[in-house]
């Protein structure tokens, strides 16, 4: 059977009808406030604490309540936050930092050293380069109130570069909330960033409210990716919860939301018509999707079978189907995504234009597979995500595979995902998800690319050749040394296939013309330097 990307779209939209909340009709006066923002940033993020999750909608909250020590700019340079000057010892094991003034948490009290200690040492035992810089940790200290040091080991280049990570943020907390298991949620959302989180108007599954951290004191610099100066210029974010497109759509037009951060395509067209709409690359690389498979269990424990889904999996026919505008849509066959100075072509033979079905029915015999179901993990309020998993589905259905949907909203595949057991006891097989294209080129916080068995992300790859090169990263000193290191890690990434790529998509975000200041980064949507006109 054939399955259009009408066809498909439509499915994603009359599944995600179900979850949509908001009404067209709520009242003008309110989204008319030129002081109050509303915005659909995708889904609520059913997580609040940046040190737990790899989450982007996780990340997103967490840019507005908490503030970091050093940002990248959109040159991925890591600049300075809430750090006032640093330095670095002779030998390069000892780095200094003292935090700049008029910092304090949303409570009132003042952000102090031990604050930073107690949140490196948190985000150190889950994030993906934290623990890597961890690892090659000595100590991490508090000097004084407003100074405090980490002495490593052994030299590690990419130490700035590390804490500026947006992969997974190196938030900072409250010392008693920091010291909390790393295991255990923080959701008391008390931050020192520019947004303060309004707890008595959360209203889950509907819509998150941010008001301006007035007591803010933002950096002196121009505002540039996720660094410079977080100037908020409106009172109030109001974060809506729109699951159906054809709903955002409408409430974008009538003025009832101001931004809406992923624009179907199929209404690229609509918008452009819009006088009072424009398009926006708000997200400039783009989302790499993937189809990330479970290594622990049947049939993708075996490498054959991880192999068959990569020569299975044709780009460019799921590319057609989650952006159809060329403008938008690469192939992606490089683990460090496009565009990056490690992009590279080394063991990519296996990438053919329409894929090779057979190859892929072949490999999967040779893995011994015997029509066990294949379990696929569905987000239905996530209209990629679940456009992607139906395509994929049917395209192991062609060629022989027991393929099953398991169908939910976000929030319930990330509570599935962690699971490691078999699919009949609520495990699963293959999971399809995103990271943005920029953070392919850090390996070290880009927690996908560990393959460090049951440490490493959802899927659980194993490697320990590839994992000795990926330790090595931040040692190398020039660029070039990186990009040599970088062909060697790509070539094992391939033998072993750690993710399969769908493509990298591009989609624009659709705003209201009259909001200016969206700030465009390689992943995530700040909300910081908004500003809202009358209409």
């Amino acid at each position: 059977m054939h399955i259009s990307r009408r066809d498909l779209i439509k499915l994603s939209v009359s599944a995600g009808a179900a979850f949509a909340a908001p009404s067209i009709l709520r009242a003008q006066a309110a989204s008319a406030d030129t002081r109050v923002v509303r915005v659909v940033l995708d889904q609520l993020p059913s997580g609040f604490d940046p040190h737990n999750t790899t989450s982007a909608n996780t990340g997103n909250h967490a840019l507005a309540i908490y503030d970091m020590l050093f940002g990248f700019d959109s040159q991925r340079v890591a600049r300075p936050q809430m750090i006032g000057n640093w330095g670095v010892s002779e030998d390069r094991k000892t780095y200094t930092f003292a935090l700049r003034d008029g910092l304090g948490f949303h409570d009132g009290t003042p952000v102090t050293a031990a604050d930073c200690v107690a949140s490196i040492r948190r985000w150190g035992a889950g994030s993906s380069g934290g623990k890597l810089l961890m690892e090659r940790t000595k100590d991490v200290s508090k000097k004084d109130d407003k100074t405090f040091t980490i002495e490593l080991r052994e030299p590690f280049e990419l130490l700035i570069e590390a804490l500026a990570s947006p992969s997974q943020l190196l938030a900072i907390m409250r010392e008693k909330d920091a010291n909390l298991p790393p295991a255990e949620q923080v959701t008391a959302n008390i931050g020192s960033g520019p947004f303060r989180f309004n707890h008595a108007l959360a209203k889950p599954g509907a819509s998150f409210t941010y008001d301006r951290n007035e007591k803010y004191v933002p950096r002196n610099e121009a505002p540039d990716g996720f660094a410079g100066g977080k100037i908020v210029k409106v009172d109030r974010a109001i974060w809506e919860n729109i699951a159906d497109q054809q709903t955002a759509l409408a409430a974008l037009q009538a003025g009832e939301i101001d931004l809406l951060l992923t624009c179907p395509p199929d209404f690229y067209s609509t918008v452009e018509g819009d006088p009072n709409l424009q398009l926006q690359l708000v997200v400039k690389g783009g989302q790499c999707m993937f189809a990330r498979v479970n290594f622990l269990q049947p049939p993708f424990d075996n490498v054959k079978a991880r192999q068959a889904l990569l020569h299975l999996v044709d780009q460019e026919a799921f590319l057609s189907v989650l952006a159809p505008d060329p403008r938008y849509v690469h192939p992606m066959t490089s683990m460090f995504g496009n565009g990056s100075p490690y992009t590279n072509d080394e063991n990519t033979g296996w990438y053919k234009k329409g894929g090779d079905p057979e190859k892929a029915k072949q490999l999967f015999k040779e893995a011994g597979y015997a029509g066990e179901k294949v379990v696929i993990l569905d987000s239905t309020d996530w209209a990629q995500g679940d456009v992607s998993a139906q395509l994929l589905a049917s395209e192991l259905k062609k060629i022989g595979v027991n393929a099953e949907l398991a169908p939910s909203d976000w929030a319930g595949i990330v509570a599935r995902r962690a699971n490691k057991g078999p699919a009949e006891k609520g495990g699963w097989n293959v999971h399809i998800s995103s990271w943005p294209n920029g953070a392919f080129s850090d390996p070290l916080g880009c927690a996908l690319l560990s393959a460090n068995g049951e440490n490493a992300w959802y899927g659980w790859p194993k490697n320990d050749e590839y994992e000795a090169l990926r330790a090595k990263w931040a040692a190398v000193e020039t660029m070039d040394e990186r990009k040599a290191l970088a062909r060697k890690m790509q070539h094992l990434w391939w033998d072993f296939v750690g993710a399969v790529f769908l493509g990298q998509a591009v989609s624009p975000s659709a705003r209201r013309k009259t909001l200016t200041g969206v700030i465009s980064t390689d992943g995530s949507a700040p909300m910081w330097n908004m500003q809202k006109a009358e209409a």
